[in-house]
């Protein structure tokens, strides 16, 4: 194996180098992987240009570690959501434009309810510090999720994200067909998927995107 990298300038380096199964079910007693002299660690999942990969397919990782990042980058601009100085349409601004982007930068991926319960928090969090407490009968309270979605208008982190796979889809549908990112959309895999409930697809949940997209135009026309 080395002698062939060897041929086009390379060197293999053991320790960067991993291996991952991808598997529908647990695999027990898996076991390094040895080719020549090198042993290759075996890994659940792996970082490949800032994304998760992990060998069961599910996103939970990658959203997780993606709020992880997001809290990050609201604890770098605290200072400027907590300001008495800046206007709340400022702070929002600031939001928008150097936190949630950080969470959302892939319109490739599927969402589960429960990633989506964990983003929505994620955003009320700040959305509650942006917008401070509310004054009931001289008593002070935060905000409830109710409030925050009505001051946003229902334009929630996941609405945001459902409004980037659409548009992502459509740049897709508008490819060259000799296109990779066309190609996969339009690839029908071989074989039947797993008995039970199947997992949802990624055009799939872009279908529903688009119905609820629609839903909610004809309720605020009407």
């Amino acid at each position: 194996m080395q002698n062939e990298a060897t041929l086009i300038g390379l060197n293999i380096n053991e320790d960067k180098t991993k291996y991952m199964q991808i598997k529908k079910k647990e695999i027990k007693d898996i076991t390094h992987l040895k080719i020549d002299n090198f042993t290759f660690e075996n890994v659940e999942n792996f970082n490949y240009l800032a994304s998760i990969l992990n060998a069961d397919n599910k996103m939970n990782i990658e959203i997780a570690e993606k709020i992880a990042k997001g809290n990050k980058a609201y604890y770098a601009n605290s200072k400027l959501i907590k300001s008495k100085l800046l206007k709340k349409n400022t702070k929002m601004k600031i939001y928008k434009t150097m936190i949630r982007p950080v969470v959302t930068y892939c319109p490739s991926e599927t969402v589960t309810a429960k990633d989506e319960n964990n983003l929505r928090i994620f955003e009320r969090q700040i959305l509650r510090e942006i917008f401070g407490p509310v004054n009931i009968d001289s008593v002070w309270r935060i905000r409830n999720n109710t409030e925050i979605d009505n001051l946003i208008e229902g334009a929630d982190i996941v609405r945001f994200i459902r409004a980037q796979r659409i548009k992502w889809l459509g740049h897709i549908e508008r490819m060259d067909q000799a296109r990779p990112a066309r190609k996969l959309l339009d690839w029908k895999p071989m074989g039947t998927r797993p008995v039970g409930k199947p997992r949802q697809r990624w055009q799939e949940e872009v279908m529903e995107d688009l119905k609820k997209s629609e839903s909610q135009k004809l309720e605020g026309g009407s």
